[in-house]
């Protein structure tokens, strides 16, 4: 199942949209916890029905696994749109305070 981005609804909506895009970035924190409590539950099953002690931890594996990917997925996605404004024009000509320049440099280091 593919999962909808609402970032262009949340644009042009005001506060209805800014609710929605503030609820899109909360479900990262709910799959989080959804993915490892599916792993955990899975894991107690094939534990039920093996009679195997271990399956459980395998299930437990699976689902941090699972939210380990969630949260690169969100990554990616956030990277993706960070590389949208910073090739955008409206940003080209941004020049940066020569404090900011200075703690840049030292935040590089």
């Amino acid at each position: 199942m593919e999962k909808k981005d609402y970032s262009e609804f949340a644009k042009d909506k005001g506060k209805v949209g800014k609710s929605v895009e503030g609820a899109e970035k909360l479900s990262l924190g709910i799959s989080i916890v959804v993915a490892i409590l599916l792993g955990i539950g899975l894991g107690i099953w094939m534990k039920n029905i093996f009679h195997q002690n271990w399956l459980l931890w395998l299930g437990v594996f699976w689902g941090i696994a699972a939210a380990i990917m969630n949260i690169w997925i969100e990554y990616k996605k956030l990277q993706k749109e960070f590389k949208e404004i910073e090739n955008d024009p409206h940003y080209k000509n941004y020049k940066m305070k020569k404090e900011d320049e200075e703690d840049l440099k030292i935040y590089e280091q």
